[in-house]
Order: C-alpha cells, then structure tokens, then sequence
C-alpha cells in the first residue's frame, strides 16, 4: 500500500514513516509579575512577585485579601473597541498572549493550507466573572438578560473561538477542562495534531477568576492560604506551608513540525518529548504515574531529567504527596526541583502552561528559576528545592514539568532542548 500524505507544510509529500516531532516555536505570557514573555521572564529570574493586595474587586470583607493580578492589562488598549461587549476577561486575555506567541513564532499563517493550523485552549473557571455579570442583569433587570447559566454555557468554548476566529486557525479545536492539569493536558493534545499532520498548533491555557462569585468559591474550597503577607502566604514545600495563593494568567504556546520550522530557519525553543495524564484512585496518588509515562513517552530515563517543575500546592499533605512521587523516581534529593509559581500564585489551567514557558526559556538559557519565599523545603519534603535564587545548570538539556488539577487530575510532559 502507498504511504499516504499528510496535510500541513510539505503536504503532498509522502509519509516518510519518521514521526513528526512537536517543537515550541512561540511563546506568550501574560502574568502576575509580568505582561509579555521577556517581562515576566525578567520578573522570574530576579525573584520578583506578583501577589499583592486585590484591586479587582473591594475584598475587604473577604478573609483572604490577596491574589496574583495581572499587571497593566487594560482592555481597550489590547483589544478594538468592537470586541468588548462580546469577550470576557479571559478571552481578552488569550486573545493578547495568542497574537504575541504568533508573532514570537514568525510563522506565516497565510502559508499554510486552509486547515493547516488550530488551536487547544485549557479553561477552568475562567468564565465566573461574565457569569457574574449575568445575574446580575438577572436579578435587577428580569429574566430577558444573559442568566449565569448561559454565561457559563459558553466560556469554556469561548478562547478557543475567539482565537481560531481572530487568527484564521481553521484547523483542529478544542477546548480542554481538567484544572491546573489543563494546560499541559492542551499542549499534548497539540503534538498530537502535528504528529497526525497538522503544520501549526496554539495551545495552553489562561485563566482568571479574580471577582467575588469567585473569590467565594475559591474561599468554599478550603485551600487558599490565609497569611495577610504576600510574601509569605504562598510556601510550596516549606513546613509552615498552609494552603496557596490565587492568580489570574498563564502562557500559551506556538507548536510547529520541527522539520517544517527548520525549513524556515527555527530552531524554537525545545520539542514536546512526552506527554501523559493519569488520575487518582481511591486513596492512590497518581502524580509519580503521570512522570513515569511521560518519561517513557519521551524514552528517557530518570537520571536523564536535569530540572523538575514543581505542581507545588503549598499544603502540607498534598506536598509531601508530590515530594513522595519525585523521591521514589530521582531519590532523596536526586534532581533540582523549582516551582516559580510562587511567584504568580496558582493560575487554574494558566499555571502548568506558564510553567511550561519557564521550563522552556530555562532550556534555552540553562538556568531554572527559584522558588521564592520557601526558604528551604521541609524535612519529610528531601527534595533539592530551588530557593532564593536562580540556579546556573549548563548541562540543561531535558526539563519535567508536573501539575494537578482539583478532583485528581495529574499531568506530565517532558521538554528537551533542540539538537543542534
């Protein structure tokens, strides 16, 4: 039988029976501690915060008065005027952070065959504030205006098309909702539309819930740390650790065939080597299962990772749970380990996708950020945490990146530094 063609760049060509490999070629960040990739990158390196006092929204009544925001995103000067009525905070967001990992690419989107390029989006509560609106205009103006219900009927779908619609991505599409997981979960969705043929792909996530429909039921939860100082609130591994900090944000990410981009001159970033998601049994952690697949997806070994991106929760019980994973895969102390987040707070289904950019541009720089604020990490936590500044690795060649999400969704994926 004749190999058939895929489509994408080189469409018509024969399959070459050579799996196509997913390489990051874009990326775009929108952050607490910093708008635009090279800002918040800066912010990263120099231990720089973004959790401070909530201005969204007056949350002096509120027992929990601080969040990661978004620093300088004003609406009206990042999208035209027309889109505003029909876009939410969150859209607007991916919107911003989509056309900068476009341009960051230097892809050319009219190259590509018609359906050659689409786009993953990972939500979790994104649409709150616009469900928020809703009932608002429910309860004071009657039934004929938008209700909660059909604010959040829509949101989670609603990135993805604004995205797909703005860029001229009419290839595959989707929208992923598996928590924090949820960005690692649309990058792997991604590689797997290049690896059928699709010639360009964005994906990851963005996220924000900073209004008071949300802060309640982030509150409800239970898992918010109640320390008044920023600095101080938010201590993934530290023995005083006593619940996380939320934020608004995340990253999303250009995926190419990497013989596609190097036809073109790119080297990007670093290749999407494995991918896996597993999720808790009763009474069973699955997080370790997650890293294990996803080492073997990528045909790793352990003692080939040189840095480990920490899903770092910032509660004791679900910390130890993690250190207990990487321990029984590296051993005691076995790898660097950094969880940057810290410094954002947990983004929802943003934060595993920023902290795939981190893993990303610490490839590129040999360098992996620290984790602020945790001084060191608890001795039942004999992890080789990252802290108070970042760590020079010049051998940084292959990078884990852990997250899970709420209800017992676990995600890895493994990024390598591109052969040159």
């Amino acid at each position: 039988m004749r190999p058939r063609a895929l489509p994408g760049p080189g469409a018509g060509a024969p399959w070459d029976g050579v799996p196509r490999r997913a390489l990051v070629t874009g990326i775009g960040v929108a952050a607490p501690n910093g708008l635009g990739a090279p800002a918040w990158w800066e912010s990263v390196l120099c231990g720089r915060s973004g959790i401070g006092p909530i201005t969204r929204f007056d949350a002096s009544s509120y027992p929990v008065r601080i969040a990661g925001e978004i620093p300088g995103f004003i609406d009206e000067e990042h999208i035209p005027s027309r889109l505003l009525p029909s876009t939410d905070r969150v859209t607007r967001i991916a919107l911003t952070v989509a056309k900068e990992a476009l341009r960051d690419s230097g892809a050319d989107l009219d190259g590509l065959p018609e359906c050659g390029a689409g786009v993953i989006t990972a939500s979790s509560a994104g649409g709150t504030e616009s469900g928020q609106r809703g009932l608002a205009a429910l309860w004071g103006k009657g039934a004929g205006h938008v209700s909660a219900y059909q604010s959040f009927s829509w949101f989670h779908a609603a990135g993805t098309a604004q995205i797909s619609i703005r860029q001229g991505l009419r290839g595959p599409g989707s929208t992923v909702v598996s928590g924090q997981a949820g960005g690692i979960d649309a990058l792997a969705g991604a590689r797997r539309a290049i690896r059928d043929g699709t010639g360009l792909m964005v994906a990851g996530g963005v996220d924000s819930m900073l209004c008071p429909w949300g802060w309640a039921a982030h509150l409800a939860d239970g898992r918010m740390s109640t320390v008044a100082d920023p600095a101080l609130a938010y201590l993934p591994f530290d023995e005083d650790a006593d619940g996380h900090v939320v934020g608004e944000g995340g990253a999303l990410l250009v995926v190419e065939d990497e013989r596609a981009a190097a036809r073109r001159g790119v080297t990007g970033y670093g290749v999407v080597a494995g991918c896996a998601a597993t999720f808790d049994g009763p009474g069973r952690p699955r997080l370790g299962d997650a890293a294990e697949l996803a080492l073997a997806d990528a045909g790793l070994r352990a003692d080939q990772v040189d840095v480990v991106f920490a899903d770092g929760a910032g509660r004791r019980t679900a910390d130890r749970v993690e250190a207990t994973a990487l321990t029984a895969l590296f051993g005691p102390y076995g790898v660097p380990v950094t969880a940057p987040k810290s410094m954002t707070g947990r983004l929802g289904a943003g934060g595993s996708s920023l902290d795939l950019a981190a893993a990303l541009f610490s490839l590129r720089d040999k360098v992996a950020p620290p984790t602020t604020g945790t001084v060191r990490a608890a001795p039942d936590c004999p992890l080789d945490l990252i802290t108070g500044r970042p760590r020079a690795l010049p051998g940084l060649r292959v990078a884990l990146v852990l997250a899970r999400g709420r209800g017992g969704f676990n995600s890895a994926a493994v990024v390598r530094a591109v052969q040159t």
